[in-house]
């Protein structure tokens, strides 16, 4: 995907491939993975309703943009100007950027627009401010 300033593109960071995407489906087995145990445990209400959600959903993203600190909570747009996901901190190799650019290794990393709206909706139960994400407008 082209974003309007960088490109959702993975890396590699220790000869290990790190894809660009990852997804609810992946949350939960990372977190079963650790055991559940800080910082990989998720709140009972992630937990018990695992079952309504879409583990295939995109959760988050790494891209190309050019971030440096102060940067999370900045909208990620697509070139059609579509939001597509928020800013919330950049890989270990990114840290140099606010000296000099390169993408190679180097992501910012994104919680993705479907995510957001499939917890707010299955996981949170606010439907309605779904809609209203969605359509633009208000509920009345």
């Amino acid at each position: 995907m082209r974003l309007a300033f960088g490109t959702v593109k993975g890396y590699e960071e220790e000869g290990q491939s790190v894809p660009a995407l990852t997804t609810f489906g992946g949350l939960y087995e990372r977190a079963a993975d650790m055991k559940n145990k800080p910082p990989f445990d998720l709140p009972v209400r992630w937990e018990k309703r695992k079952a309504r959600l879409n583990l295939k959903t995109p959760f988050n993203l790494v891209s190309t943009a050019d971030i440096i600190g102060g940067n999370s909570g900045s909208p990620v747009v697509n070139r059609d100007g579509e939001f597509v996901g928020i800013i919330f901190d950049g890989n270990l190799q990114s840290l140099p950027w606010d000296y000099a650019f390169s993408d190679q290794q180097a992501r910012a990393t994104s919680v993705h627009s479907a995510a957001i709206l499939e917890a707010l909706e299955k996981i949170y139960g606010t439907k309605e401010l779904v809609g209203e994400l969605l359509s633009g407008q208000q509920g009345r």
